[in-house]
């Protein structure tokens, strides 16, 4: 079978008022899908010193990194006790994406991307690959190869964005522009790759109306899937030593807030990109004392849902083209 690019990717306002990932699945495979999270134990550019030390100042992998996940055991282990893992929730499912998710996971040569990737789209219950990387850790030879796994499997680049802003993207020590962000969603593009992207809302200086404007330039780079985070504050991350210094500079959002904005920013958005998650979920250990509590993903998800139903509105309402 052979996954295309689909820059159309049309929902019915009437079931749901938003784009969501799961009917994308449904549409695409028929049934439900899980992706399985793989440490495939990659490092970063701005980790390692080829930029910098330290990372993303908002970053703390192990707080979204589940347990099974441990880079001193095999791909096919981890693919194994994630099968386990999810079993109790999704006892239907048995079809799975590899989503190689901590850090950089095009960050290594070709010959050692082959073997972890083609050692995942090996086991009998994996369907495809999302990788998630940065922009600037892409090249044409790693595309290219991608682009020949993506002829018979479903693949999915999921880049690191954060933010269109460069002075933002400076801050938080993400050493690469929003030029490089571009380049290399369009050169997926051009090799039918299906290709999502990451947004942080409430990184510091970014007001309300500079996040607003997000959605226009986000439209326009044809993306399949999206995937929203509010800033959350990690501990011992050195956002959150920033934020002790300029709270100023910083948009923290009450949920009610968030829920607001949200809605407010997909009314703006092209109603053909997927929206795979609205917010980000952790577990308290790793939260500093900012934010909404344990709400949990499914929670704020029926409550937007329900709000923007309220509303009478939907995904790209205020959409122009």
């Amino acid at each position: 079978m052979t996954y295309l690019h689909n820059n159309n990717n049309a929902f019915d306002k009437s079931i749901r008022p938003y784009n969501s990932y799961s009917a994308y699945f449904k549409k695409i495979f028929g049934q439900r899908i899980q992706k399985l999270s793989i440490d495939a134990g990659f490092t970063c550019p701005n980790r390692d010193g080829r930029l910098s030390f330290g990372g993303c100042t908002f970053c703390d992998n192990n707080a979204f990194n589940p347990s099974y996940c441990s880079p001193t055991k095999t791909i096919k282990e981890q693919i194994e006790e994630g099968i386990s893992f999810h079993k109790w929730r999704y006892n239907k499912v048995d079809k799975y994406l590899a989503y190689f998710q901590p850090h950089t996971n095009t960050y290594a040569p070709l010959k050692e991307l082959k073997q972890k990737y083609e050692e995942a789209l090996s086991h009998p219950n994996i369907i495809g690959l999302v990788i998630g990387t940065r922009p600037d850790c892409v090249d044409e030879e790693k595309l290219d190869y991608i682009a020949t796994l993506a002829k018979d499997n479903y693949v999915a680049i999921e880049f690191g964005i954060e933010s269109i802003y460069d002075r933002t993207l400076k801050r938080i020590n993400r050493g690469h522009n929003f030029s490089q962000t571009k380049w290399a969603i369009k050169e997926c593009l051009k090799r039918n790759i299906k290709t999502g992207g990451h947004i942080i809302f409430g990184l510091p200086k970014e007001t309300i109306e500079d996040m607003l404007l997000e959605a226009k330039i986000i439209s326009e780079l044809n993306l399949d899937t999206i995937k929203f985070h509010q800033l959350q504050l990690f501990n011992n991350t050195a956002i959150l030593d920033d934020y002790k210094k300029n709270p100023e500079d910083f948009t923290l959002f009450s949920f009610e807030e968030y829920r607001e904005f949200i809605i407010d920013f997909l009314e703006l958005l092209s109603p053909n990109i997927v929206i795979e998650r609205f917010s980000s979920e952790t577990p308290p250990r790793f939260r500093a004392n900012y934010g909404w509590g344990n709400l949990r993903n499914e929670e704020v998800v029926s409550k937007i849902e329900q709000r923007m139903k309220d509303r009478k509105t939907y995904q790209g309402r205020l959409y122009k083209i």
